[in-house]
């Protein structure tokens, strides 16, 4: 099941990046002031109570002046009425109510989604209570009071947002057909690829502000199966600011993956393998889906007979923490390989479903630990007493040993790469979680 999406939307310098980091429980909102890199992170994975949620702070690089700051809300709430299932509006009780706070909220309201209003720098209720009052006249509910920097009334505020969350599990369960998320840097020609598949031109690409509002989800029929593509192209939007580009498309590609079985990364054959695009990847791979990486545009490219060996040697470089990712050469302008893709998705989905019997299994780590020997510290060894594999979508293994601290990452390395060697696992990450079993 996909976690919500919720977005804070709010002017600058109302605490966005204070309730983002309070929220996600870590300082991951770092500004840095070098040209051309991303300012912060923007995403987080939060849990309240027994929901969890994906976390998008909309916030981008502050304006300077009044218009521009009026475009920049704008902008910020969009982005958050596209992609968000709840919207947190931020204000800020020192501040007041402003006329930038009225225009976000008339966006917020005509777009139906859930809004929940915040106060935020209410570091005393008492005495600032009857300033919180003045926000009931943008007409979105109850204001909750907060202070983000003192952690004041976060959990009515979660509360609230949590209400909204919809209870549409079954609804999900009942829906098995494959979901593969198409995902890249604008121009890459995600949406080609999707109109090739279909064999039609069904997703329109402008750069008309508000042309298109939500990923689209595309089905096509293959070999009889079907299949969902989310689309995360023509999602670019008339911007001054390059960053917020980047923004835009990272949020975007954030709420796609997160309701994908497969995640399909295009790169441009052109360009190359950039930065973006291990950006990018490292979202599919922090979530643990199944990735394959299709090289598009191949057609363009002059070749001789090392080229796709030179090719392949500075993806798998660039993209070093993914080296089970499937790998594919395409052209969506000819057509070029793009009946492969189904058998690659395919294969990976296999591959994510894959169950390993607990005795199969444990011959192949007893094996890996005859082959080489686990690892010891001050006279004591690491010790392996038996390994199970406890989920599937990835596939998801617990090591019970004698010693977790004597467990270093190089030998969880070592065991994941003997079990991909005897099982496969191609196109999947691997989960490992380490456990101490004591007396033993």
């Amino acid at each position: 099941m996909s976690k919500p999406i919720v977005a804070i939307v709010g002017r600058p310098n109302v605490g966005k990046s204070t309730l983002f980091n309070a929220l996600a429980g870590e300082e991951i909102s770092i500004v840095k002031d070098t040209p051309g890199v991303t300012r912060d992170r923007i995403y987080a994975d939060v849990t309240w109570l027994d929901r969890a949620f994906t976390l998008i702070d909309t916030g981008g690089i502050e304006p300077d002046s009044r218009d521009v700051i009026l475009s920049q809300m704008r902008e910020q709430a969009q982005i958050a009425i596209d992609t968000a299932d709840v919207i947190v509006f931020l204000t800020d009780v020192r501040q007041g109510l402003v006329d930038a706070d009225s225009k976000v909220a008339d966006m917020l309201r005509r777009s139906g989604k859930p809004v929940v209003l915040v106060v935020n720098k209410v570091d005393s209720f008492g005495k600032l209570m009857p300033d919180v009052y003045e926000f009931y006249n943008l007409g979105l509910g109850d204001p909750i009071p907060i202070s983000s920097a003192s952690r004041l009334g976060l959990g009515d505020m979660l509360d609230e947002v949590a209400g909204h969350f919809a209870d549409n599990s079954e609804e999900e369960e009942e829906d098995d057909r494959p979901k593969i998320a198409i995902v890249g840097k604008p121009n890459v020609g995600k949406s080609s690829i999707i109109n090739k598949l279909t064999g039609e031109n069904r997703v329109i690409v402008s750069d008309i502000a508000g042309t298109t509002r939500d990923a689209i989800d595309t089905n096509v029929m293959h070999n009889d199966q079907e299949y969902v593509f989310i689309d995360t192209a023509g999602l670019r939007r008339k911007s001054k600011v390059k960053e917020e580009l980047e923004r835009y498309s990272i949020i975007r590609t954030v709420t796609a993956v997160e309701r994908a079985d497969v995640v399909v990364l295009v790169i441009d054959a052109v360009e190359g393998v950039t930065e973006q695009d291990a950006k990018i990847a490292g979202i599919a791979h922090d979530r643990g889906k199944g990735v394959i990486i299709a090289v598009n545009k191949w057609d363009a490219v002059e070749k001789n007979d090392k080229t796709i060996y030179e090719y392949t040697s500075r993806i798998r470089n660039t993209l070093s923490y993914m080296p089970y990712a499937e790998m594919i050469f395409l052209s969506a302008l000819t057509g070029q390989r793009l009946s492969k893709l189904f058998d690659l998705i395919d294969l990976v989905i296999q591959n994510q479903n894959l169950r390993i019997a607990t005795g199969v299994l444990n011959e192949i780590v007893t094996e890996a630990v005859a082959l080489q020997q686990p690892p010891s510290d001050k006279g004591k060894r690491l010790k392996i007493f038996y390994v199970t594999q406890v989920a599937v979508k990835p596939p998801t293994f617990v090591i019970f040993v004698n010693d977790k601290e004597l467990m270093h990452f190089s030998y969880t390395r070592y065991l994941e790469n003997k079990i991909r060697e005897a099982f496969g696992f191609k196109g999947t990450a691997l989960k490992f979680f380490i456990r101490e079993r004591k007396g033993q």
